[in-house]
């Protein structure tokens, strides 16, 4: 199964399998087309941490070029630690979902 590969501003290492892909895409028509973007906004976009689920980050970030009525993609990114045949961890972290919305720009944080 493909995958791809990126570092945010912060030098995580996060990844976005095909299967999350195409859940994307199946759900979330604004994004059609917009592989690079998603992967931009991991690694040059805002995070902020969930509340609920201090394991989980959104990132966003504007695209002035995104279909009415969105103006920003967002996309959800689960950290995690799995534990290797040594007995050492190491991270596993992974976009869950990702969508277009609308965000204006005094409602941004």
């Amino acid at each position: 199964m493909k995958r791809w590969s990126v570092r945010d501003r912060s030098g995580h290492e996060i990844y976005l399998t095909e299967e999350r892909w195409e859940h994307v895409m199946s759900r979330h028509r604004e994004l059609a087309s917009r592989l690079n973007d998603v992967l931009d906004t991991i690694r040059l976009g805002r995070r902020q941490q969930e509340q609920r689920d201090p394991q989980t980050y959104k990132y966003y970030r504007r695209y002035d070029d995104l279909p009415v009525p969105f103006n920003h993609i967002i996309v959800i990114v689960a950290f995690y630690f799995q534990a290797l045949p040594d007995g050492r961890t190491t991270s596993n972290n992974f976009v869950v979902s990702a969508w277009g919305k609308y965000l204006p720009t005094r409602d941004i944080r």
